[in-house]
């Protein structure tokens, strides 16, 4: 069965963040809240756990993963930024957004668009997944928890750890989250395309 950490939502006890890290260190899976929906992460270095999100997901090779970075550093490692796309990341993160940019060579063809060669890309604002991020020290690849052939995600810390106790490392039970998911702004053509509009204002990024 899968282990539940019970957290503070603003300020989680660094030991509980410490053990997650480890599983996600030893390839498990792990669903954890974000400032948009609880989300299911694994090491980006891992096949097998990359290949488990999908399973989970039911999801095929074409379906954006997308990785969570603690910061614009981590994200100019894994993806090709010039400098007016630094300025727009550097005003909406930390936040509510995912940005579709053009995959690094530092990025596994696993976890690219196999056709696009691009990948999506967030800083989120939660406190426990910055501080998992920060004790993980390392991006983590991520995906939203919604059940496969359902819709909306899910957002019950123990109902999530009931359905996917056999598939699942632990879940970090920080409270319910929000139910929008995050604005998706693709960064790969000529101009900032807004492809999903979520919980990120587009104005505010002084977008349509």
């Amino acid at each position: 069965m899968s282990q539940l950490f019970v957290v503070h939502p603003e300020n989680p006890q660094a030991r509980l963040i410490k053990q997650a890290a480890q599983l996600l260190h030893n390839g498990g899976l792990i669903a954890i809240p974000t400032d948009s929906s609880y989300a299911v992460v694994a090491r980006l270095d891992d096949k097998a756990a990359a290949d488990g999100l999908r399973r989970l997901r039911g999801l095929d090779e074409r379906h954006h993963l997308t990785v969570l970075c603690r910061d614009l550093a981590a994200i100019s490692q894994f993806a090709r930024v010039d400098n007016a796309q630094y300025r727009l990341l550097k005003l909406a993160t930390p936040g509510p957004w995912t940005f579709i940019l053009e995959a690094s060579r530092e990025v596994p063809r696993r976890v690219s668009h196999p056709s696009r060669k691009t990948i999506g890309i967030r800083v989120p604002d939660h406190p426990v997944t910055r501080a998992l991020l920060e004790a993980a020290d390392t991006p983590l690849l991520s995906t939203t928890l919604i059940p496969e052939n359902a819709e909306e995600p899910l957002n019950d810390p123990e109902a999530i750890r009931e359905r996917y106790q056999h598939v699942l490392a632990a879940v970090i039970d920080a409270g319910s989250c929000l139910l929008e998911p995050t604005t998706v702004i693709d960064l790969t053509g000529a101009s900032p395309e807004v492809v999903r509009r979520g919980r990120g204002d587009p104005a505010a990024l002084g977008l349509a």
